[in-house]
């Protein structure tokens, strides 16, 4: 893992650990301020009060196995097999208990997958997905994703309340989860206009609301004591001051990170020429008009599969437009595309495939190289023999069957359509192998020592520019959400 046995800070795997003794060790009042025995320098909490609560729970079993594990100060950089082996089980246990049940109902609710065998492949190629194994298991992150995915799969039942508790509890994990709050919002109104703002769409508006309420208000009670608390968590969770680019791990120029900021840093030092007070602004104006026409769409016509497309699509301008992004927030895209693998198999395997390699850097600092070369392979392989991506490449296929008629004129130019997309396919996946091959083998000319990351990155980013046009075009020329909103009223 990532800073294992490097002083002073040890990485992921020492985070974790430390916040368990944190949490565990001091009253909930210290838990996010600084004070001689909780330096916020050193791996301060700075995720919402559910992720403390996880690991006080997680410190409490430790205690019983070891309590040199997370003994007040003397623990700092512990490191030992029986204990890496205790955190890998805990990330284990709540996959198994939170993320994996979500991904399996999911697939067996979808109605495109009537079959067990179609639901159970479905379900493999999202838990075989690369990016998540390699980071969010390999950092020892937790599943807040797994709450994000049991909201959506409420909702998908009509269990408006339920999945505003589950979507509530993902939020209350971790702030980032902001990047699907959007949709979350946009569909849930969408469906009161529906329904009558004066009947029964008021009535689900009051319940929502009041869901929302006691859900926030119940993970924030013991930091309600008084409103200095809750500002310190709050600064906590949303260090604007700090710049535009603070959150990328690899922040000395040139940043290696595959969103617009970073990707542009490499042409203009966005740092140098404009003040942290503008960079927020900028970066706020453009998110929001990035993600204003899908939220529109999907407030006037409020589907299921609008919603799904959106969460990808708000995601995505989230990713590559707002502040601080982390390259890991990448996965926050990639789980909405895991939802809609079975409806767009090819751009989906493809966007995942880029995504996995847009953090290639990140795997190699970890030594994850191999790893990184099987489970992209394995993915691919179970994706081809699963979906027949290749044979899925029309514009029908593709969804983009209302914007090939809406161009008349051009009509004959999508005959050579699924051609050029295979084309265009194969021509991304061998460059992302061949720079993969290079990064690791091959040494960076003196002159450019972040050659080959920063090639990662701005590859990654021309992507994501282009996914992000592609699934705005999916949804805003979706002729189905109309006729998908009448079952909704």
């Amino acid at each position: 893992f990532l800073g294992a046995g490097k002083p002073p800070m040890y990485g992921d795997y020492e985070a974790q650990r430390h916040w368990q003794e944190v949490t565990y060790n001091l009253p909930v009042r210290q838990w996010y301020f600084n004070t001689s025995d909780n330096n916020l320098l050193y791996w301060g909490l700075d995720y919402p009060p559910l992720t403390a609560y996880h690991s006080f729970a997680c410190a409490y079993i430790a205690k019983l196995i070891n309590p040199d594990w997370i003994a007040l100060h003397t623990s700092r950089g512990y490191e030992s097999q029986p204990h890496k082996l205790f955190m890998r089980t805990t990330v284990f246990v709540a996959d198994m208990l939170v993320y994996i049940p979500a991904v399996i109902l999911y697939c067996f609710s979808l109605k495109e997958t009537s079959t067990k065998k179609k639901a159970s492949v479905c379900a493999l190629c999202i838990l075989l997905y690369p990016g998540l194994i390699l980071i969010d298991h390999g950092h020892f992150q937790y599943p807040c994703l797994g709450f994000a995915l049991w909201a959506v799969l409420c909702l998908s039942y009509d269990w408006d309340l339920l999945g505003s508790i589950a979507f509530c509890l993902a939020l209350n994990y971790k702030q980032m989860e902001l990047y699907h709050s959007l949709p979350f919002f946009c569909y849930l109104l969408g469906k009161c206009f529906k329904k009558g703002l004066k009947g029964k769409g008021l009535v689900l508006l009051t319940k929502i609301a009041g869901t929302v309420v006691v859900s926030f208000a119940v993970c924030w009670l013991p930091f309600c004591t008084d409103m200095e608390q809750i500002m310190q968590v709050l600064r906590r969770l949303f260090p604007i001051d700090r710049g535009l680019f603070e959150a990328c791990m690899f922040s000395s120029p040139p940043p290696r990170l595959a969103n617009i900021w970073c990707s542009l840093s490499v042409l203009i030092k966005i740092k140098n020429i404009v003040s942290p007070q503008t960079q927020l602004k900028l970066s706020f104006a453009i998110t929001f008009l990035s993600v204003l026409p899908t939220c529109i769409k999907l407030t006037v016509q409020p589907s299921l599969r609008g919603f799904k497309f959106a969460l990808v699509s708000c995601a995505l301008s989230f990713f590559l437009f707002s502040f601080q992004v982390h390259e890991k927030s990448i996965l926050l895209v990639s789980v909405p595309v895991c939802l809609i693998i079975n409806e767009i198999p090819f751009m989906a395997t493809w966007f995942l495939l880029v995504s996995t390699f847009s953090m290639l850097p990140l795997l190699l600092k970890d030594g994850l190289l191999l790893p990184y070369a099987v489970t992209m392979l394995a993915f691919l392989s179970v994706c081809v023999a699963s979906f027949s991506i290749f044979e899925k490449t029309s514009a029908e296929d593709l969804q983009l069957k209302p914007l090939s008629l809406s161009l008349k004129g051009y009509v004959a130019w999508f005959k050579s359509f699924p051609k050029t997309v295979r084309s265009l396919f194969l021509l991304s996946v061998t460059l992302m192998g061949v720079l993969s091959l290079t990064s690791a083998a091959v040494p960076p000319p003196q002159r450019l020592p972040d050659l080959f990351p920063v090639a990662v990155s701005v590859i990654s980013c021309l992507h994501f520019l282009l996914f992000l046009v592609y699934f705005n075009i999916v949804i805003l020329w979706d002729s189905r959400n109309s006729r998908s909103q009448k079952k909704i009223s």
